[in-house]
């Protein structure tokens, strides 16, 4: 298995895993132009996770700039997903490990993320990893 940032080749396969994860399709020439957005920003850190050649998992890491204290970065993670037919194996703590890595590197503070109340599997595994749930609320509004 080895993980490795997302590439344009891997935006297809990419596409069929978040539809696995949020359960719609992705517009794929949409997806393409974010993708070259992203990828310019220099922000986004787009990780794929592959096994036996096959795209088996991924996140997404954003540096976000801090204007508080010391004026650190922190890193926002979103859109973690490993295919249900492949999971247990690793995968996610690979990704995890790389992420947080990365975060390093770029001098990040802290990491966040939110995860779904009902996902209690990846809760624990998140707690597994370090993690802690502060017991913060979170709050979104569709536009």
């Amino acid at each position: 298995m080895t993980v490795k940032p997302i590439t344009k080749d891997d935006l297809s396969a990419l596409s069929h895993l978040y539809e696995e994860l949020m359960g719609i399709p992705t517009d794929e020439e949409r997806m393409k132009e974010v993708f070259k957005s992203a990828e310019a920003s220099g922000n986004y850190h787009i990780l794929g996770a592959f096994h036996e050649g096959e795209l088996a998992g991924s996140l997404m890491g954003i540096i976000c700039l801090d204007f508080v204290g010391t004026c650190e970065p922190f890193m926002v993670i979103e859109n973690v997903i490993v295919s249900d037919r492949i999971r247990r194996q690793g995968i996610g703590k690979k990704l995890m490990a790389e992420i947080e890595q990365i975060a390093r590197d770029k001098g990040c503070a802290y990491i966040i993320f939110v995860s779904g109340e009902k996902r209690k599997e990846a809760h624990i595994f998140y707690e597994k990893l370090g993690y802690r749930d502060e017991q913060v609320e979170g709050f979104r509004k569709h536009l």
